[in-house]
């Protein structure tokens, strides 16, 4: 069994290969997941489980504590690990670092569905949030799209914000920050939301057509990042049926408050991946719900184990 960890992997991955594996995935045999979501206040654990017949299988767990990067001793808010099993023997093969799996795959599931859904040749990208998934946000969309010559980035808490910017800006990224987030909003080509928000932050009222719009942040049933306004008048698309639809607030509530239909819902990644569903106009405002799941961190587990072992 290899143990991974994050150096092990971090810098021979690239985006391109983990959104190209992502999309391999989908054209495979659909997987069995499960999940397991515990939470204490705004504090979580969260387990899921994977089993796509012939690649593997794989269970991650990990803990998501918002507070920890404000600790005098600050600590990662989101740690953990995942165990990745032969998909033939079922023989444990690898212990990964979580945040390592995590990191490549939510950026990778959000490019790989942009990549599916937004007009080509974006110019204009705006990030709403400034963790660490942000950091990850812009180095993979700058990846998949080079066509990006500005890149936007917004966040409640505006030192925060900076210092990102300050950050990505000496590594050559085309980065600012911006402090009128419908002004952004409404000129934004693809728009990707990372919070930790229970409220929505992302008007309907602002965005103009043809606009994509990338929902990250919301994993718990009471969490949401766009308003019923921008719900309505999108179409929307989704990471996974079985994880992004009834245990997140995000499409859950306006399900719920019959602002939406069900069949509003036009498929997921293996639908995106067949073919079978898509932007039908530049007009459009495509809206992906990127809510994880196992199946996924089992495909970007797989790159991982096969990167380390080449």
């Amino acid at each position: 069994m290899k143990i991974i960890e994050f150096a092990d992997a971090d810098l021979t991955l690239s985006w391109t290969q983990v959104a190209d594996a992502l999309e391999a995935g989908h054209r495979a045999s659909e997987a069995d997941i499960g999940d397991l979501l515990l939470s204490q206040g705004d504090q979580s654990f969260l387990s899921r489980g994977s089993w796509i017949p012939g690649v593997g299988l794989a269970l991650k767990s990990v803990t998501v504590f918002p507070d920890n990067p404000q600790k005098s001793t600050p600590l990662p808010s989101v740690q953990g690990g995942m165990l990745l099993f032969d998909g033939v023997s079922g023989a444990l093969i690898a212990l990964i670092d979580g945040p390592l799996v995590t990191k490549w795959k939510t950026a990778g599931d959000s490019v790989l569905g942009a990549r599916l859904l937004a007009n080509p040749n974006p110019t204009n990208l705006l990030i709403v949030g400034a963790g660490t998934v942000a950091q990850s946000l812009v180095e993979a969309y700058s990846e998949i799209f080079p066509s990006l010559t500005r890149i936007s980035l917004w966040n409640r808490t505006g030192e925060k914000a900076e210092h990102l910017a300050v950050k990505l800006s000496d590594q050559g990224y085309p980065v600012h920050v911006v402090k009128d987030l419908s002004v952004e909003a409404g000129a934004a080509d693809i728009i990707s939301t990372a919070t930790m928000s229970k409220d929505p932050v992302l008007k309907g009222t602002w965005i103009k057509p043809g606009t994509h719009i990338d929902l990250i942040g919301a994993y718990r049933p009471d969490m949401r990042e766009a308003d019923d306004e921008l719900i309505k008048k999108a179409k929307i698309f989704v990471d996974s049926r079985h994880t992004a639809i009834d245990d997140i607030g995000e499409l859950a509530i306006p399900l719920e408050k019959n602002v939406i239909s069900r069949d509003q819902i036009q498929g997921d990644l293996y639908d995106l991946c067949a073919g079978k569903t898509g932007r039908s106009s530049p007009e459009e405002i495509t809206l992906y719900k990127n809510g994880g799941g196992a199946h996924l961190d089992l495909m970007t587990g797989r790159v991982i184990y096969e990167v380390v072992s080449s």
